[in-house]
């Protein structure tokens, strides 16, 4: 297999450029390469290239103002979802077969969603963050996309933990988090739960409530937390290259570059207790969900932080929130719609029950070819 790597991860004799010029100008070349890289080329893969990124990872939208916006195959007058937006369209366009990224608030599973790929949050902490430049290192995970399951799943039994697996006894699904996505998107995610109440070996389906009003608050909570690790991990730098960033980043920063440890404390404690909410309602169970609250806005809406975009990213983190603020993994699985424009239904699994997760999912794409 060949990986497209996201521009954040040591590769041995390259400069880490993490979607910025300034950055890259000043990197030395990587001593070591980073250990999710290493594993896959130690399993045999080829590295195809560095892939670009959003800046400093700090974006769902994929596009970038120093380099221009990655395409998407899939709607190509759409944007690609970020921030593993170059990874993602190296995989569409077959440049690649594995794209590796990070996915902190969404970025693998947005761009997944966008342009109808197979991408994979990893349980926190579960693949190795070393060697790469960190955003929030909280909630930061290494995770990967493919055009198939199988692929998806190979390389999960390369970069996860081995551990005894089971079959999930159910699967939890709430009109009141599909209430969060647009019309487009849950008559596509809609289309596919039916069918999957249709197969019988596939985990039975349990409809629950769920108060999807308490989202806003943890969405402000996540974004606080992240915000100030963004700030401790790269405050120094962008403090000194202001003009460096792209409008939408910099605002971003700015926002950052304002909270106190006091505002982290706070928000960090109502996080942990909406996990544990989350928790207390999941178990080891399943939830199914949309991977992102839209379809990909076009280029012409994005034009690069663009109020369409933000208001898409908003809408979005209430659900990517779930699996970051939880720790739990998650799977974007592409699911077909009337128009042929991409969306993705998100499988969160339990914490350390990713390969059951990446088995079903690859049974999920059994069906899809009956």
């Amino acid at each position: 297999m060949t990986v497209a790597v996201k521009d954040l991860f040591d590769v041995e004799g390259r400069r880490v450029g993490a979607g910025n010029p300034d950055w890259l100008a000043e990197s030395a070349p990587a001593a070591h390469t980073a250990p999710a890289p290493a594993a896959l080329l130690a399993a045999g893969a080829t590295i195809a290239g560095i892939a670009r990124t959003d800046e400093f990872a700090y974006s769902l939208a994929g596009t970038n103002g120093h380099y221009g916006t990655p395409p998407n195959p899939a709607a190509p007058d759409r944007i690609p979802g970020g921030s593993s937006s170059g990874p993602v369209s190296a995989v569409a366009l077959g440049q690649a077969t594995v794209g590796l990224g990070t996915d902190t608030a969404g970025s693998i599973r947005v761009p997944a969603s966008y342009q109808g790929l197979y991408g994979i949050r990893p349980t926190q902490g579960a693949v190795p963050t070393d060697g790469l430049v960190p955003l929030a290192p909280s909630f930061d995970t290494v995770g990967w996309l493919a055009r198939d399951p199988e692929t998806l799943l190979a390389v999960g039994r390369v970069l996860l933990p081995s551990r005894d697996r089971r079959p999930f006894t159910r699967a939890i699904v709430s009109d009141d988090l599909f209430s969060v996505a647009s019309v487009q998107v849950r008559s596509a995610t809609g289309v596919a739960i039916a069918d999957w109440r249709g197969e019988s070996d596939l985990p039975p389906l349990e409809e629950r409530s769920f108060d999807a009003a308490c989202l806003p608050a943890a969405v402000r909570d996540f974004q606080t937390v992240q915000g100030w690790e963004a700030w401790q991990a790269n405050g120094p730098w962008i403090s000194r290259h202001w003009d460096s960033l792209n409008p939408d980043v910099r605002s971003r920063f700015e926002k950052a570059a304002g909270y106190t440890v006091t505002d982290r404390d706070r928000a960090s404690v109502r996080l942990a207790e909406f996990a544990a909410e989350l928790d207390r309602i999941l178990g080891d169970d399943l939830m199914l969900l949309p991977s992102a609250s839209s379809v990909a806005p076009t280029r012409a809406e994005a034009s690069l932080g663009g109020p369409v975009v933000e208001r898409a990213r908003a809408a979005t983190f209430a659900l990517t929130c779930i699996a970051g603020a939880t720790g739990r993994c998650a799977v974007s699985v592409p699911v077909p719609t009337s128009d042929g424009i991409p969306v993705g239904l998100c499988l969160v699994g339990p914490r350390g029950r990713d390969l059951d997760v990446l088995e079903l999912v690859a049974r999920l794409g059994g069906h899809e070819a009956r």
